[in-house]
């Protein structure tokens, strides 16, 4: 089974309703077109199923996540926006769905996450109509850097690689996504990549908050503390050292994604 290396405590979905179709799926967004149905894998707190679904109304939109713990947020989201999505618990590997039931079928930051990321894509395509897009987009975490230095940002990285690939997961998926579609039998594949960048100083204060709180009360550091890969007073110090880094006038992150675009 699969373990949400994040889980969707308060921190956590702090960070996620950041997310926009635009600072998230840029890569999907001209092939979208009003009418289009389209399956979202992964939605949490809706707010790039939402965008998504005002650039293909009237198609119907499905969202599915792993756990019901943001759902009434997403649903809530979609009736302020006057959008007629669906969202249900749903699992990436096991969608559900008829075969050919969507002309897109999106993903992000998903697959990182998976023990069989390639079985997921199959299924992905499995629901996809022929002619159809599956998007996929995953950060790969092996390329986050930050200024200025600081040992508990060192820290903070190799533990959240050693807690997910503890999970079976794959933290640095972004520069395997191709391999993946291509283990998956997909050929007509597009590969980019795209950049998130937090230097100013309410960046810096959104996300430095996010990871501390995530550092100390959610499933990551419950993960860490449980299989033994830190202690609390470990967790506290890299904590402090994203505090250090919100608060620097220098501060500065960027973080590279990987990006698939598979017709059906």
């Amino acid at each position: 089974m699969d373990t949400y290396t994040h889980g969707h405590a308060e921190p956590v979905l702090r960070s996620h309703r950041w997310r926009t179709a635009e600072n998230s799926a840029a890569y999907l967004l001209p092939h979208l077109r009003p009418g289009l149905d389209l399956l979202d894998v992964g939605c949490g707190p809706g707010t790039i199923t939402v965008d998504l679904a005002g650039r293909v109304a009237p198609g119907r939109v499905l969202a599915v996540d792993v756990s019901p713990d943001p759902l009434d947020e997403a649903r809530a989201l979609a009736v302020e926006r006057g959008l007629p999505v669906r969202f249900a618990v749903g699992d990436a590997c096991a969608l559900g769905a008829a075969d050919d039931s969507f002309d897109v079928v999106h993903a992000h930051q998903v697959l990182q996450h998976l023990t069989d990321p390639v079985a997921a894509l199959r299924e992905m395509a499995r629901v996809c109509r022929p002619g159809g897009l599956v998007a996929v987009r995953d950060v790969d975490y092996a390329t986050v850097t930050w200024a200025p230095a600081d040992v508990g940002l060192d820290r903070w990285l190799d533990l959240y690689h050693r807690v997910a690939r503890r999970n079976g997961a794959e933290p640095d998926a972004g520069r395997r996504l191709l391999g993946w579609a291509h283990a998956a039998g997909l050929r007509d594949v597009t590969a980019s990549a795209s950049a998130w960048c937090h230097a100013s100083p309410a960046e810096r204060e959104w996300w430095g908050t996010s990871w501390a709180g995530r550092a100390t009360a959610s499933a990551f550091a419950e993960q860490a503390l449980a299989s033994g890969l830190a202690t609390t007073a470990e967790l506290a110090e890299v904590a402090a050292a994203w505090r250090r880094w919100a608060a620097a006038d220098d501060g500065w992150l960027g973080m590279l994604h990987g990006e698939l675009l598979v017709r059906v």
